[in-house]
């Protein structure tokens, strides 16, 4: 089966400083893929390099078989990739119903993801709560049918119970067809829900697995690589 998304010696960085080193990543359709590690093991910057926002130094970016490493974000948007943040890049002096109309996607398709939202429509977002705007943020993205979904730390400062409802939403995605790379700390909700996992340690994959057969080794990851974190907290 072709990856929905690859990567073949990835490195990255900003300026002078190298963050990323030979990262190998595959997201194949129908699976969750929960990229773990402590804060500054180059998580996010290996999100953003995907992403199309941070141009690699050497390796590639493959999707679907096409090679599509120095392809900017809005390229890669328009070929199905789809990016979530912990920073709910919606609009927030918006409504509900504005920000559905800005970003052209069905209302029906986003109230049937997320139904909480049902009678926010016409709240500025400003005044809903941070799960409320995490929501609307991944029911944006989700209606637009992507194929590929990169999760970046969805859960910084929401109740465990609003992380479960965004989780499903992206294992139900999965259970669909798309594939999800899903950047994680809490490391047994993120294995809950994935098909894979690896961890990430001073910018290199050192530890890859199914979750099935690392959940078992939980509190050796996160004592062994993760220094004991099990919430989010912000990455480099």
């Amino acid at each position: 089966m072709t990856a929905l998304l690859a990567t073949e010696g990835l490195v990255a960085g900003y300026g002078d400083v190298t963050v990323i080193r030979d990262v190998e990543l595959e997201i194949r359709p129908g699976e969750v893929v929960a990229l773990l590690g402590p804060n500054g093991a180059g998580k996010t910057t290996t999100i953003l390099t995907l992403a199309g926002e941070l141009r690699p130094r050497s390796g590639r970016v493959v999707c679907s078989g096409r090679d599509e490493t120095n392809l900017p974000l809005h390229l890669r948007a328009r070929s199905g990739l789809a990016v979530v943040t912990d920073e709910r890049a919606v609009f927030m002096k918006l409504t509900v119903a504005e920000n559905i109309r800005v970003f052209r996607t069905d209302p029906d398709k986003v109230i049937e993801l997320f139904p909480e939202l049902r009678d926010h429509l016409h709240r500025q977002v400003a005044l809903l709560s941070g799960g409320q705007q995490q929501m609307l943020a991944l029911g944006l993205a989700l209606s637009r049918s992507p194929s590929v979904i990169l999760a970046d730390e969805l859960s910084l400062g929401l109740a465990p119970m609003l992380v479960d409802r965004l989780f499903e939403a992206l294992r139900t995605a999965a259970d669909n067809g798309a594939g999800v790379l899903l950047v994680e700390q809490y490391v047994h909700k993120a294995l809950a829900i994935a098909d894979r996992a690896c961890v990430m340690d001073r910018g290199r994959i050192s530890l890859s697995g199914t979750a099935e057969e690392l959940t078992p080794r939980v509190d050796e990851i996160q004592s062994s690589y993760l220094s004991g974190a099990d919430a989010p907290s912000a990455d480099a």
